[in-house]
């Protein structure tokens, strides 16, 4: 696996940067992750401002506290400078990484998590060696499964599905990545 005290890098993409994510991101991000769309299918929104500077001040250490998985987490910005939502990795052995995103819903359906995600996607390949992509999301979510259809996720087969132990309300989509 790369090493993690190499710091992480600013994607930028033509509409977006994606900046490494940072405790001094919280105040931003609880503003974005106060919407309540995003919460249809998943989790809860932070409870406050502060407790998302401690959940990124966690994160900024970039790995687990057994330092089997790297925490790779990116904000996404538009020119504007404005915050919009994130991206994150999770790393395993093996060339593995599980991946997540969210935007706030004003910017759903315009491409920017497509776009995301796939500058995300481009980074974990080239620098840290991913080859084998997953994701985790609720069955009733399709706006979420088209997206990951739409970056060439497909479903994992049900072997796959219940060694992971995913819920009977949700679906494991996986990719692969050539190597260049």
């Amino acid at each position: 696996m790369t090493d993690i005290r190499a710091p992480m890098r600013i994607i930028q993409t033509p509409a977006l940067k994606l900046e490494p994510q940072v405790a001094a991101h919280a105040d931003e991000m609880f503003v974005v992750l106060s919407d309540p769309a995003i919460y249809e299918y998943e989790h809860e929104p932070p409870t406050s401002a502060h407790q998302l500077r401690a959940r990124f001040t966690a994160l900024e250490s970039r790995q687990s506290p057994d330092g089997q998985e790297l925490w790779l987490n990116w904000v996404i910005r538009l020119p504007t400078s404005e915050l919009i939502g994130y991206v994150q990795a999770t790393l395993r052995p093996g060339g593995k990484a599980a991946i997540a995103y969210e935007l706030s819903s004003a910017y759903w359906g315009q491409g920017l998590a497509r776009q995301a995600v796939q500058a995300m996607i481009a980074e974990l390949a080239e620098h840290y060696e991913v080859r084998h992509l997953f994701a985790v999301l609720k069955r009733a979510n399709l706006r979420s499964l088209h997206l990951l259809e739409r970056l060439g996720f497909s479903l994992s087969p049900p072997e796959e599905h219940a060694k992971r132990r995913i819920d009977a309300s949700e679906q494991l989509m996986q990719r692969e990545i050539q190597c260049p």
